[in-house]
């Protein structure tokens, strides 16, 4: 319990600690897995070298093997064997004699008739015939009597192959020995090992760095985190605040409509042009409250959606009789034509579908100083288009990409008089989206708007 404590009090440092032991860590296991990776391709390869130097060690046994008796012929032989073949650095034949071996024939004619005595040729002759031993050494020089085997000795490294050679009979009566170059394969080696190593660094210094940024980024998780921690927190006070000015803001408009329509006697006209102010600010905090409480609900996914059958040409002329009073005053036309036998049907949520016209429609009343509102309804395949089009001040280019953005408001010398909080578009979008619709919106500066609603139609 302690352990889990000092871990959540300790978190930042923790991480520090946890993405440092992978920077170390990490690197170190793809250098320890490198180096073994190029020592068992060394082992493999040294191997692969052993079994073919055997094997060319037998070739040249069989082509000798019927010359041992003749010295000067296999001397010749050996001669033309090393002129063809450059990786043969020294190839003799030798017979045993006082407990060595006598160089009868070599490519080194100063070792002539040299006893050698070198214990890898006596373990080699004990081997069953045309079996033979095969190994390599970095300096061979410094064993004794092995002035044969060094020849011009540069400190590279070389294989040396023994086999003994039996005559016609089948009894022992030589030793070949060769001494092959492993320059070749060496040099392959050493440019693979280096390419390995280039490589590795390479990808280690990736890692760190990668690792590096990974601890920046865990501060930037931690910082992203607390973030949403203070987001969450703010979506939680404006939900709890607006419900409480719920209450407070209909007690306020109730009393007021109460005032005003005489419940407690009669008010001058003075006091009644005070009270009608008041009761539109208090409907304006009433606005603006339940655009608050449904950002909140929709940001939390707490936004109720009950799909549900409805009429779309009952629904619009509801809402243009409930704001035929703002275009009257703005001496504005609100013009819908319903199409007489018509219906049209879709799955919606009643009160949202009502809401995004008054909002939409309120709008299009809002920012038109004269001409018309207009809407439209019609039928394009499995599709109800629903357009709300008006003569109003228009938007640029610019203006209407950011229009569905949340707080955001046209600003200009049309528009400053105009109030709103710039979330009725926003919260509008998201409800079109939540009943499986679609909104956009067309417009020219100063000619008109015009929105375009589609939903799917629900066939009869």
């Amino acid at each position: 319990m302690k352990l889990k404590e000092f871990f959540v009090k300790n978190k930042e440092i923790v991480q520090l600690v946890y993405g440092i032991i992978l920077i170390i860590i990490i690197p170190t296991l793809i250098v320890v897995n490198t180096i073994l990776i190029i020592n068992r391709y060394n082992r493999s390869i040294d191997t692969i070298i052993q079994r073919q130097a055997l094997t060319f060690g037998r070739s040249i046994y069989f082509s000798l093997k019927d010359n041992l008796a003749d010295q000067q012929a296999i001397q010749k032989k050996i001669k033309e064997l090393k002129q063809k073949n450059t990786d043969i650095e020294d190839l003799a034949i030798l017979y045993p004699q006082d407990g060595g071996f006598k160089v009868v024939a070599t490519t080194q004619e100063k070792d002539l008739n040299k006893i050698v005595s070198f214990y890898f040729y006596k373990v080699a002759w004990e081997q069953p015939d045309n079996d033979g031993l095969a190994t390599n050494s970095l300096n061979l020089a410094s064993l004794p009597n092995n002035e044969l085997l060094t020849g011009a000795d540069d400190g590279s490294r070389f294989w040396l192959v023994a086999l003994p050679m039996s005559d016609v009979a089948g009894a022992k009566q030589a030793l070949l020995s060769i001494k092959l170059s492993s320059k070749i394969v060496d040099e392959l080696t050493i440019y693979n090992r280096n390419a390995s190593i280039f490589l590795l660094f390479f990808t280690v210094l990736i890692i760190i760095l990668f690792l590096a940024i990974s601890v920046r980024l865990w501060d930037y998780a931690i910082l992203y985190k607390k973030i949403k921690e203070v987001d969450q927190m703010k979506d939680e006070f404006i939900s709890m605040a607006s419900h409480e000015l719920r209450t407070p803001i209909t007690g306020i408009r109730g009393y007021i409509s109460m005032i005003l329509e005489g419940s407690f006697g009669d008010v001058n006209s003075k006091v009644k042009e005070n009270m009608q102010m008041i009761q539109n600010s208090a409907g304006r905090l009433s606005d603006l409250v339940e655009d608050l409480l449904n950002v909140s609900r929709i940001e939390q996914n707490r936004l109720e959606i009950n799909l549900q059958e409805i009429d779309v040409d009952k629904i619009i002329i509801e809402v243009i009789n409930e704001l035929k009073i703002q275009a009257d005053q703005k001496k504005l036309i609100l013009n819908y034509k319903s199409i007489a036998g018509q219906v049209y049907l879709i799955n919606a949520d009643l009160e949202k579908f009502r809401q995004v016209l008054i909002n939409l429609i309120g709008n299009a009343i809002k920012y038109t100083i004269k001409g018309n509102v207009e809407i439209f309804v019609e039928k394009k395949d499995k599709i109800l288009e629903i357009r709300i089009k008006d003569t109003g001040i228009g938007m640029s280019a610019e203006e209407r990409q950011r229009l569905f953005e949340k707080f955001y408001r046209v600003k200009d010398e049309t528009t400053k008089n105009i109030i709103g909080t710039g979330l009725g578009l926003w919260i509008t979008k998201r409800m079109v989206e939540l009943m499986k619709g679609t909104i956009t919106i067309d417009s020219i500066k100063g000619t008109g708007t015009q929105v375009t609603l589609n939903f799917l139609l629900i066939k009869k």
